[in-house]
C-alpha cells in the first residue's frame, strides 16, 4: 500500500471517530412513508426526537426510534467518560434512500396481471454534538 493511500485511510479513520451514526438496511416500508417521520425529526434535539417518535402512530416511527437509540448507544461507546445529559446531542442528518423492490403479480380480470411493487428503504442517521459543531464554526471563522 502506497504512502498516500495509507495517509488517506488514516485520515478517514480519524474523521469516523467523531461521527456517530446508525444505519437501517432493507426496512420493509416505502421510502415515502418513512421520509414523513424523518423530516419531522431532522435537526431536532435527540430527546425531543425520541418523544415525537415514541408517541407517533406511524409504523416507521417505531423503527426510526430504535435506530435513534442505536445511534445514541454508538455515541456512548465512543465517549465513555461523558454523560448523555451534558452532551446536547441533535439529529445532524437523516437520509432515507430507496432499497430493493420486490416485484409481484396480482391476478386481474380478463387474463391480465397487475404489477405490485413492494418497496423497501435504507435509512442513515447521524447525530452530532451542538457544542462540537459550534467549536468547528468558530475555528473556521478565526482562520479567515
Amino acid at each position: 500500500m502506497g504512502k498516500r493511500k495509507k495517509l488517506a485511510a488514516d485520515a478517514r479513520k480519524e474523521a469516523k471517530k467523531t461521527i456517530y451514526m446508525a444505519r437501517l438496511v432493507d426496512n420493509p416500508t416505502s421510502p415515502r412513508k418513512t421520509r414523513i417521520m424523518a423530516d419531522v425529526i431532522r435537526g431536532k434535539d435527540v430527546d425531543y426526537a425520541m418523544n415525537v417518535l415514541k408517541y407517533s402512530k406511524k409504523e416507521s416511527a417505531e423503527k426510526l426510534l430504535k435506530l435513534l437509540k442505536s445511534a445514541v448507544a454508538n455515541w456512548q461507546v465512543k465517549n465513555e467518560g461523558m454523560r448523555l445529559e451534558d452532551a446536547d446531542l441533535y439529529v445532524k442528518s437523516i437520509v432515507v434512500d430507496g432499497g430493493r423492490m420486490l416485484k409481484r403479480l396480482r391476478t386481474a380480470p380478463q387474463g391480465r396481471g397487475y404489477r405490485i411493487r413492494k418497496r423497501s428503504n435504507h435509512v442513515t442517521l447521524i447525530i452530532g454534538n451542538k457544542a462540537e459543531n459550534n467549536n468547528i464554526v468558530e475555528e473556521t471563522q478565526n482562520k479567515e
